[in-house]
This record gives structure tokens, C-alpha cells and sequence, in this order.
């Protein structure tokens, strides 16, 4: 048995708020500048902070700094990752 239970946690985590949901959600049109990402969300630039460390440290999303701005987009390995560790982790044995 795999016992990468310190990892599994950063991932589900990463799914555990609603905000960060909010956040996945508008990162599936593409890549997001963070200032694009508060405008939409009513909440503190550190508090957006908080929720894209998260988001980065989990593996499921990347991002990219240009000069000042920090842009964010999903990762599409973290993304598979997660999926599969779902799967892995909910599939009944026999």
C-alpha cells in the first residue's frame, strides 16, 4: 500500500474551500492573472495569497511570474494526479 498519505492531504486540500473552488473554476478558460482572479473574487490580496499557495503547493495548479504579475493555470499532470488518486483511493477491492 501506497503511504503518501502527507501528499494525498495537500491534494484534497487544495479541493476543501470554496473559494479555491471558485478559483479552479475560472482557471478552466485558461491562464489568469491574480489581479483578474481578485476582481472577481471579494476577498484581500492576502487572503488570495493563502488560497493560490494552496492551490500551487497541492500540484494542481502552476504559475508563472511576469515582472510584478503572477499568472495562474490548472496543471494538467496535477490534474491527472488528482483524479487518480480519487480513483485510487475510493476503488473497492477485491
Amino acid at each position: 500500500m501506497n503511504n503518501n498519505h502527507k501528499e494525498h492531504v495537500k491534494v484534497f486540500k487544495a479541493f476543501c474551500d470554496e473559494k479555491r473552488l471558485l478559483i479552479l473554476e475560472m482557471l478552466q478558460d485558461g491562464e489568469k492573472c491574480a489581479c483578474v482572479i481578485q476582481e472577481y473574487l471579494p476577498i484581500s490580496q492576502s487572503t488570495l495569497s493563502h488560497h493560490m499557495k494552496i492551490l500551487c503547493w497541492s500540484g494542481i495548479v502552476n504559475f508563472r511570474r511576469e515582472g510584478k504579475w503572477t499568472y495562474y493555470s490548472i496543471s494538467e499532470e496535477g490534474s491527472k494526479y488528482a483524479i487518480e488518486l480519487l480513483d485510487s483511493l475510493t476503488r473497492v477491492k477485491d
